[in-house]
């Protein structure tokens, strides 16, 4: 098969699938509840004990109280990311805060929040 046919039907394919992912709905990104979000704190952190959670308004991120110290989950695509509330920046942004972790694994997020979420979750995600 010349590698010009080729290169189409490997461009079409993966433009195919892009495309019936997207319609489909899977490209979307999580809206988080307090139930969503203790179940996916429970995914990437089976052994913590979770207390409370607060869902930002937006549904796309939340602090999750555990035993062991407070978290952050967000939205990523169509997946979450949590994170314990350990090492890391909290820097303000004209839409909410900007969380670098000092974790080379982990993006640096922004987590958009209105004027009166913004002093809420600082003092949520202040150590203890």
């Amino acid at each position: 098969m010349p590698l010009e046919i080729l290169l189409v039907l490997v461009v079409g394919g993966i433009a195919g699938i892009t495309l019936l992912l997207h319609l489909s709905g899977r490209s979307r990104q999580v809206m988080l509840t307090p139930d969503i979000a203790c179940a996916q704190w429970a995914r990437h952190f089976p052994d913590d004990d979770v207390f409370d959670v607060t869902v930002a308004r937006d549904g796309h991120a939340a602090v999750v109280r555990t035993g062991i110290g407070n978290g952050l989950l967000w939205s990523f695509g169509a997946d979450t990311v949590a994170r314990h509330l350990l090492d890391y920046d909290l820097l303000d942004h004209p839409e909410g805060f900007e969380i670098l972790f000092h974790e080379f694994s982990v993006p640096k997020t922004l987590i958009r929040l209105d004027e009166f979420e913004r002093r809420h979750w600082r003092d949520l995600m202040e150590p203890a």
